[in-house]
């Protein structure tokens, strides 16, 4: 239990503790290509597969096994691709579970009592008492079983499970409760907030903004006073359409997984006219929209496809109704 109470002693997350973060939240939306750099990050800032491995079993509780068996299978790429480059990664402590079989309920009730530092009745009150089994799944698996193993401290516990559900939408209530564990293990709401940006940069800037609606923190608004729309309407020399394309294709998809100020590059081409192709370029601000030239994917396509471009148009545009904008795009997710 000693080790179980440490607490966090400074006022920034760990280089270890916001790869947890980070990993949690990829995994729990399913972002197995941004969840492979990101496994790769934690252990070369020192995280043991078996940390992480415990992590990725635990998200099943709150992600469900399909995106806990996803990220545990991208895990196992990982590092067989780490062992075939000659990195050798640290095992760690080992997982050793010490549950007593003959009263897991009370065993789970009890580190509950610890996290919410209030007393547990049996059954729970509420849904505990309409639907008994998920009561006991909850005591005696996740709070007893999972939680067994210290290879992770609960406080680490708290910070993947409160990074997986400010990934997740419809999960409120639950995060406003782990929210409370976390700080009763000793996160402090500076390092919450500090969670909040690593889900902007992850996930995005309206999930980490329901975080900080929870910690009392002003949201960082998804539209900026000076985002930019634009549409590029480009006319292709017949002869190079198919290399254009492909080019092309390649750009937009780099600017919107790397560049965070990017929201969308969406190329299209008329249906009768396949030469005539139109482009609608969103940046959160004119400060993105400059740092988007200057990356080595858009000056090699800027480069690469002068010679094809037989005309260009760049028509710049002010949205009519910016408030529905981001609907627009939770739809499409």
């Amino acid at each position: 239990m000693n080790a179980q109470q440490r607490n966090l002693t400074g006022q920034e997350l760990t280089v270890q503790q916001q790869s947890l973060v980070a990993v949690s939240a990829l995994t729990a939306t399913g972002d197995l290509n941004g969840l492979k750099e990101q496994l790769n990050a934690g252990l070369d800032a020192g995280l043991t597969i078996n940390e992480i491995k415990e992590a990725l079993v635990q998200l099943y509780a709150y992600c469900g096994f399909p995106r806990s068996l996803n990220g545990i299978t991208t895990f196992m790429t990982v590092l067989e691709d780490r062992k075939t480059k000659g990195i050798s990664d640290k095992q760690g402590k080992e997982i050793v579970l010490t549950s007593d079989s003959s009263n897991k309920y009370e065993q789970g009730r009890k580190v509950l009592e610890t996290l919410t530092q209030m007393p547990q009745a049996r059954p729970a009150p509420g849904f505990g008492e309409f639907a008994p089994r998920i009561d006991a799944f909850l005591k005696e698996h996740l709070f007893a079983d999972v939680f067994d193993s210290d290879v992770l401290t609960y406080q680490q516990r708290e910070l993947v499970t409160i990074a997986a559900l400010a990934a997740m939408q419809g999960v409120g209530p639950q995060l406003q409760s782990h929210i409370k564990m976390g700080m009763n293990t000793g996160i402090t709401t500076g390092q919450l907030a500090q969670v909040a940006g690593l889900i902007e940069k992850s996930v995005g800037r309206n999930q980490a903004n329901s975080l900080r609606k929870l910690l009392s923190e002003p949201a960082i608004p998804v539209i900026e006073p000076d985002m930019m729309v634009r549409i590029s309407e480009i006319e292709i020399v017949p002869e190079y359409l198919e290399e254009y394309t492909s080019i092309l294709k390649t750009e937009a998809a780099a600017s919107v997984k790397i560049e965070p100020g990017v929201i969308a590059i969406f190329p299209m081409f008329q249906q009768l006219n396949p030469t005539q192709l139109r482009i609608i370029e969103i940046y959160a601000n004119k400060a993105a929209y400059r740092s988007h030239l200057q990356t080595p994917h858009f000056q090699h396509y800027k480069t690469s496809t002068l010679k094809m471009v037989k005309s260009l148009k760049l028509v710049d545009m002010e949205s009519i109704d910016k408030e529905t904008i981001p609907e627009i795009f939770r739809k499409l997710k």
